[in-house]
């Protein structure tokens, strides 16, 4: 035999001894596994599965190839390391409280002629920390520009920070990226700028992390930011319509940040002004026609001054029915109504009694032959005589 032809035997054997050679080999007893990812601090399982183990058991081995089971063997003495499985066909271990030096290669080998191995991957994500935020020291003025920073450290791989004010997205510088002293995970940071408005005085700007091994999980901070803006500032008369005789109070509604600490009050063409005041309502107890003007109501903060103005139309007195009277009335109704039903009884009682008084006469003439008409009641009256007897009738 020549060394031509030993040559590609030579290679054969030295490709089945070689680590990651085994997988080259598709038969019955090459085993298999696969790539897991887990979380640092949670459990990972490692599979390993072989068709023809050839009376052979196998093995798991860490990335530093030191044996850790070897059947249903322990072979290393770390008790985070636990058989789940194991069987001619099968070989599962687990490691809990994983860390992120656990990371690297896990070799499966089955120690048959020649020893035949399966790779699993284990890759270790680092939690990023909660973030934090810096650049606000105090209170801002409106329209004045503010800069917060946000950092996050320990996760693996990057990370990614994004910004919201309130629900509004804001577009913050990209995230940078920086290797812990460790090696193995990163910090990142990130950095926003804004002009703030009177509408941001107490807004929350969140600063949020962006990580696989959060699983969709909120992970961010908040920074309340307070803004000083100039006040603003309404009238508001109570009661609305205003009329003579009637009290009225003139809020003077201040808005702002800091609140308006002082108020006053002018009527135009009238000096001085009517009031100066940390109230803001001017009262009238007992409104005439001479309060009708226009009004201005200045409110002053140490941030500024804004004055707001009403005009005041006092209206004619509108008649209010007292009690006695509305209850007068009422009975004076009662009455009246019920006199209306009598008169109408009255009435019907007149047509009946009216109608039936004929029909009473005809029947006592019928009844009685001797009972004269009336007629000769009449002429008997008037002196006429019956059968020559001088004797007068009368009949009524």
């Amino acid at each position: 035999m020549g060394i031509s032809s030993v040559l590609p035997l030579l290679l054969l054997f030295a490709c089945s001894w070689a680590p990651g050679g085994a997988n080259l080999s598709q038969d019955d007893s090459q085993p298999w596994t696969s790539d897991e990812t887990v979380v640092a601090g949670g459990t990972v399982v490692l599979k390993c599965q072989v068709k023809d183990h050839e009376d052979s058991s196998l093995q798991w081995s860490n990335p530093a190839q030191q044996t850790l089971y070897f059947g249903e063997k322990r072979a290393l003495r770390d008790n985070r390391i636990q058989l789940v499985k194991s069987t001619p066909h099968e070989l599962s271990i687990s490691i809990s409280n994983v860390a992120l030096a656990d990371e690297g290669e896990y070799t499966c080998s089955i120690f048959t002629m020649p020893v035949r191995t399966a790779k699993s991957l284990v890759t270790v994500l680092g939690i990023p920390q909660k973030p934090i935020i810096t650049g606000y020291k105090s209170s801002l003025r409106e329209k004045e520009t503010i800069i917060l920073n946000c950092q996050s450290s320990g996760s693996k791989p990057a990370a990614q920070l994004t910004w919201r004010k309130g629900e509004q997205e804001l577009p913050g510088e990209p995230t940078q990226i920086q290797e812990d002293p460790n090696g193995k995970t990163f910090t990142v940071s990130s950095s926003v700028m804004f002009q703030v408005t009177r509408e941001d005085d107490g807004v929350d700007i969140l600063c949020s992390v962006n990580h696989e091994s959060l699983k969709g999980a909120d992970r961010s901070s908040s920074q309340r930011i307070e803004v000083l803006y100039t006040p603003t500032a309404k009238i508001r008369p109570d009661p609305p319509h205003p009329r003579e005789g009637q009290k009225l109070l003139l809020h003077c509604e201040g808005r702002g940040n800091p609140i308006p600490q002082q108020y006053l009050w002018e009527k135009e063409g009238s000096v001085p002004p009517l009031k100066i005041t940390q109230e803001s309502a001017l009262i009238f107890p007992f409104l005439n026609k001479s309060d009708s003007g226009t009004y201005g109501c200045t409110a002053t903060s140490n941030m500024g001054s804004y004055k707001a103005y009403y005009t005041l139309n006092v209206n004619d007195p509108s008649p209010v029915p007292s009690s006695s009277s509305t209850y007068h009335a009422i009975i004076g109704g009662i009455v009246a109504f019920v006199v209306f039903l009598l008169l109408i009884l009255l009435i019907f009682l007149g047509h009946y009694l009216i109608r039936h008084k004929g029909t009473y006469l005809t029947h006592e003439a019928k009844g009685s032959d001797d009972a004269p008409d009336a007629d000769t009641a009449i002429i008997n009256a008037e002196g006429g005589q019956s059968g020559g007897d001088d004797k007068k009738e009368y009949f009524i």
